[in-house]
């Protein structure tokens, strides 16, 4: 086996093992693998190739180095209810004396 085919199989295993943890903690519907660009042309892979059976690689703007599930739900919190903000205005109950570096 070229060192080529095994680094392929391990990038498969991985991409099966990110896909079926994603289904098994998600409700949402994975359809593909993110990469970089540098990435899939560095493997040889095409934008748009199915993968896996039902999951097409697709370039993103991810790190280089790593891939990410691509799939029809919301996972970064959008969908979360927005909690309101308290804001408050500080003021200071004591005069610091201001304290310049020597020169």
């Amino acid at each position: 086996m070229s060192s080529n085919t095994t680094n392929i199989a391990k990038l498969l295993e991985y991409f099966a093992r990110g896909v079926a943890a994603h289904d098994r903690e998600t409700d949402h519907h994975a359809w593909g693998i993110g990469m970089h660009p540098f990435d899939l042309d560095r493997l040889g892979l095409e934008e748009g190739e199915e993968i896996l059976p039902g999951i097409l690689l697709q370039a993103d703007r991810g790190v280089t180095g790593n891939f990410r599930i691509l799939c029809d739900g919301q996972h970064d919190g959008e969908d979360a209810e927005v909690e309101e903000e308290e804001v408050l205005d500080a003021v200071a109950t004591e005069l610091v004396p201001r304290v310049t570096p020597p020169v």
